[in-house]
């Protein structure tokens, strides 16, 4: 086959055209996206029980619902959450599980129960992580908030029509209530309740067909339409009376407002009532292609309605354009260098087939991605810009060999024939030995492992491509490239180079190649030490750790926390005082570089902040949904736009809000991106909900102590106070039960929905309660009277104990253990997180333990995704290692040197360590894919310079002799093949863009681990084997 492809030129050019016309074709359909799918498989069960408490929720659901589903198979973890009138159960599904399956097997447990408490709602389940977020967008305008609220709903109508279809969800309202607010004093006076109102008007206020009449002619239909839509006509229904004399209608005890279910639903953009548009997209839909028809719907609706404002203050696909243009420019400016750097060495012609073995390859890979599942994101990219560096290997190893079978005097077609399959045992084997190493990691846990085992697909699927085109396109080229080739004629340039190559292998590197062999004892030991100083400097926090990079965006969330109960009015308050401290935050940094606008010809300096948004009744931290809790987004200028690092920002904002008073929390941080987590999760079970109370008390104490520690808190925090009734002696025998009491009380105080109506494209509910001043009112409720059969009044005093409690606002539980989490921020430029979570490990827990024996502490966030998916890299590592020991023992026929080649891989582990450290950049995740993925490239050079050495022992050679020379011979290709790796990444390695820094570890760990592994395999591994002949003579 290789032949034929040899001599048939076309046959090349055809497969070449035809990697290249298929990767076209996939290019426009490929999916982009910020990074790698990481979400996890989770159910949602969640239940609404209105006015029961955190413990009754607890005990009367969650409980239930995690006895049910304990039968189902493939559950990895669940966690509930009990709060006033809520539960929320979630439960994450084992990795490979087919969801819809569990989904429906969990339906099935919970629909089963049959024993929730009177007063539950019906359990509501569904699939999380289904859609992806694209744009949000904030809508103002001078109109009222139930026209705003309309105008948003058409808006998402119209936005569901265009051709792309998004997902659009609408917040900052709750539903539309027609609420009846009743005067208890009139209630009193009529000898009526809450209770018999709302009775009463769900009889009264309907629409229902009652039948037909079937006539001779025609089918008539009988209806009664007494549904009364408006205020003024509800108002008018008559709620009691005499027959033949006066009727008491319900204007006469109370008014009927058409208002919002929950006030503190609610968001504001820059201080004005606003509503927000979350629009999504499914995960098989491209961000980038989502967003550009949003953007000119945006663009015409401004213009419809240019008193209005539509501000877009969160945008996906922004940040993906951007990265993939950064990633886009390093590619090319890669293979530039590789081209320049190959042609110092080869012929122009040589050079640039060798080089076109990338695109050719690329291509081809970017047809296959879909069928693997890939899309171009962050990770896929970077995968991308090491195989330039990777694929050259394959490249260069046949390019150099052609080229010496032509210098031998052979004819280009033959030496292409020779060249190439003198060499294909070495290049297979080489391809085998990268991917015992990558293979493995396609199976990392954990969200970090999802993302980082994009890498060793995307490099496994380009490798295999490259290797086809290495053995039936490249050849063919060179074989007609380098007909009529002379090798003796080359141009000064090259003729310069390769003299400075020869003094520099000869006269410098061959004396301290000898010198080294001389003194190989001393060298080898030289090695080692250094190996354990790189560790040690791991270790002791030279060099520090993190899970996943920091990737400086351009939103910063400020969560605020206030005790339970804290009306909304001082929420309010307080959200202002953020808004206007963000103002003062934006004039401290007035000189942005200034833009030119597409409507401008001279160049504008713009505010850092774009947009400032409040969204009430909302705090992911706090997992609480109230009047008491709120969330300030601010979107600041794209990372590239402007002087102001996020940092310095949020140092500023921090000062400018100052301390609040009351606060619980007032969390300032930026917005959580990517599968790394948050620096401080500590989660501390028991069934003793006030031993995990003080177990994390004490672990916040420990933690408060360091600098750059700051937003703890836990989810651990005192509800609402409880007022609870017990019955008197005798209550019974007046005719009150509980139930009947229950009903008056929960009908006064927490409204009781009457009836749902569909008024236009709105859905009402109608609900009856007391008006605001004697539902707040706790002399109002002292004075609260039961009606008894007949119209007669009982206070409540009489028939009820009264006394005072106070519960907790939420309880929280992990697989079926309470527990309290304690989060926590960090600056990382202060305090290294994955370095404290060691020492709080080490010199806190051993405390604590003795202390609360019954407390079992579990970490989440970073900690919980490094250990998972760092547990996971090392045993799949040590596992391609083998991989690799069993076919360089196969290949060598030794057991002990594949060892001798292996060493190679500890060598690149100290250049890894020392470039981090050179570079002033922490050790994380991506670091280590960086340095695994490494170990096959520098074990393939280490391949070619054992064979060479072992080749001159058969020949007779010396040992001392044979690896001074097999050194000196495969000087060239190894420095050749590290220094197109090298480029190709060079110009990532040295980008300073803040959105390149989960791709820098990457580059850093390849740069540096391959410049330290050339050095030391040219000089260590001929000293390792020559002491392994002192051992052991052949």
């Amino acid at each position: 086959m290789l032949e034929k492809f040899v001599h048939h030129r076309t046959l090349a050019n055809l497969l070449m055209l035809s990697f290249i016309g298929v990767g076209l074709f996939a290019l426009p359909n490929l999916q982009k996206e910020s990074f790698p799918d990481f979400d996890r498989s989770e159910v949602l069960v969640a239940m609404i029980y209105r006015g029961a408490s955190a413990e009754d929720v607890e005990q009367g659901i969650c409980l239930r619902i995690e006895d049910a589903i304990d039968s189902v198979q493939n559950i990895k973890k669940v966690t509930s959450i009990a709060q006033e009138g809520s539960a929320a159960i979630t439960i994450e599904i084992e990795e490979g599980v087919d969801v819809a399956e569990a989904l429906s097997d969990i339906e099935v447990e919970v629909e089963a129960i049959t024993d929730f408490p009177i007063g539950a709602e019906d359990p509501i389940i569904t699939q999380l992580n289904r859609s992806v977020a694209v744009l949000t967008v904030a809508v103002s305008g001078p109109m009222p908030a139930a026209d705003l609220k309309d105008y948003c709903e058409d808006l998402k109508r119209r936005l569901r029509q265009l051709p792309v279809s998004p997902l659009v969800e609408v917040e900052g309202f709750s539903d539309r209530q027609l609420r009846i607010e009743l005067d208890s004093d009139a209630l009193r006076r009529f000898g009526l309740s809450a209770a018999d109102i709302a009775t009463t008007v769900g009889v009264q206020n309907l629409d229902l067909p009652v039948g037909t009449i079937e006539t001779s002619n025609e089918d008539i239909l009988l209806r009664f339409v007494e549904e009364r839509q408006h205020p003024q006509e509800i108002e008018n229904i008559v709620v009691a009376g005499v027959p033949g004399k006066s009727e008491i209608r319900l204007r006469d005890i109370g008014r009927v407002v058409d208002t919002f279910a929950d006030a503190e639903d609610k968001a504001w953009l820059d201080g004005e009532r606003a509503g927000i548009l979350q629009i999504k997209k499914t995960k098989s839909q491209d961000t980038i292609n989502v967003a550009k028809p949003l953007y000119e719907f945006l663009e015409a609706e401004r213009l419809r309605n240019p008193q209005l404002r539509l501000v877009v203050t969160s945008d996906t696909s922004e940040l993906i354009t951007q990265r993939l243009s950064l990633l886009l420019t390093n590619a090319w400016q890669g293979m530039v260098l590789v081209f320049f750097t190959l042609w110092l060495f080869f012929n122009l012609r040589l050079s640039f087939w060798v080089v076109m073995s990338l695109p050719v390859s690329f291509m081809a890979a970017f047809f296959l991605m879909p069928l693997f599942g890939q899309t171009v994101n962050m990770m896929s990219s970077v995968a991308m810009l090491m195989a330039i560096g990777v694929l050259m290997d394959d490249g260069i190893v046949i390019g150099e060999n052609v080229a010496r079978h032509v210098a031998l005097g052979k004819d280009s077609m033959r030496a292409a024939i020779d060249g190439v399959s003198e060499v294909a045992g070495g290049v297979v084997a080489s391809f085998l030995t990268t991917v015992c190493v990558l293979g493995p990691l396609l199976f990392l846990s954990g969200d970090l492992g999802k993302v980082l085992s994009v890498v060793p697909v995307i490099l496994i699927v380009t490798l295999g491509i490259s290797l086809v085109e290495a053995f039936l396109i490249l050849p063919s080229h060179l074989g007609h490239s380098l007909n009529h080739h002379d090798p003796q004629q080359v141009n000064f340039l090259r003729r310069g180079v390769n003299h400075a190559v020869d003094w520099v292998r000869e006269s410098l590197f061959g004396s301290l190649v000898d010198w080294a062999i001389r003194w190989r004892y001393l060298t080898i030991g030289v090695t080692i030490g250094t190996f354990v100083l790189s560790i040690a400097m791991f270790t002791g926090g030279f060099v520090s750790f993190v899970g996943f990079p920091e990737i400086e965006g351009d939103e910063v969330d400020a969560k605020i926390l206030l005790p339970q109960g804290t009306p909304l009015s001082e929420t309010e308050s307080i959200v202002r005082r953020i808004n206007e401290a963000v103002e003062r935050t934006n004039a401290h940094f007035p000189n942005q570089p200034p833009v030119v606008g597409t409507n401008e010809e001279t160049p504008t300096v713009p505010d850092l902040v774009l947009s400032t948004v409040s969204t009430f009744s909302q705090n992911t931290d706090a997992s609480e949904f109230g009047p008491h809790v709120a969330t300030v987004t601010i979107r600041i200028l794209p990372p590239e736009s402007r002087s102001t690092s996020l940092p310095e920002f949020i140092a500023v904002l921090r000062e400018e809000v100052g301390v609040i008073p009351n606060a619980i929390s007032v969390s300032i941080a930026e917005k959580t991106r990517g599968p790394a987590g948050r620096p401080i999760e500590v989660r501390f079970l028991s069934d003793d909900l006030d031993h995990a109370k003080a177990a994390s008390e004490l672990a916040r104490q420990w933690f408060a102590r360091y600098e750059g520690v700051y937003d703890l808190t836990d989810d651990m925090r005192r509800g609402k106070q409880e007022i609870r009734m017990r019955l008197k002696p005798d209550t019974v025998a007046l005719g009150l039960n509980v139930r009947s009491m229950a009903n008056q009380l929960s009908a006064a105080y927490q409204g009781t929905k009457v009836t749902d109506m569909q008024i236009g494209n709105d859905q009402f509910e109608i609900n009856v309660q007391y008006e605001k001043d004697d539902r707040n009112s706790l002399q109002g409720f002292a004075d609260f009277q039961f009606m008894l059969a007949g119209g007669k009044q009982v206070p409540l005093g009489a028939v009820a104990d009264v006394d005072y409690q106070y519960g907790w606002s939420r309880i929280a539980r992990t697989d079926g253990w309470r527990t309290v989490t304690l989060i926590g921020n960090t600056d990382s430029e202060i305090v290294n997180s994955s370095q404290l979570m060691n020492v709080f490990s080490r010199e806190f827990l051993p405390e604590l333990q003795e202390k609360l024996p019954d407390v079992h502490i579990s970490f989440g966030g970073q900690r919980e995704s490094s250990d998972e998916t760092g547990s996971s890299m090392l045993y799949l590592f040590l596992l391609g290692l083998f991989g690799i020991y069993a076919i360089l023992s196969y290949q060598f026929e030794s057991w002990l040197e594949p060892l001798i080649v292996m060493f190679a891989i500890p060598m690149a582990l100290i250049g890894v360590v020392f470039g981090h450290l050179l570079m002033g950049m922490s050790l994380s995740m991506p670091s280590l894919i960086g340095f695994v993925s490494l170990a096959g490239i520098v074990v393939n050079d280490s391949i070619l310079l054992v064979l060479f050495l072992k080749q001159a022992r058969r020949e007779g050679t010396p040992t001392i002799e044979a690896a001074s020379q097999a050194s000196r011979l495969r000087f060239r290709a190894i420095v050749l093949t590290s220094a197109t790796t090298m480029a190709g990444l060079l110009p990532l390695a040295l980008e300073q863009s803040t959105q390149a820094q989960v791709l820098l570890p990457v580059a850093v760990s390849i740069v540096f681990g391959i410049l330290s592994s050339t050095v030391l395999i040219l000089i260590v591994i001929p000293c390792i084997y020559v002491a392994l002949h002192d051992i052991q003579p052949q």
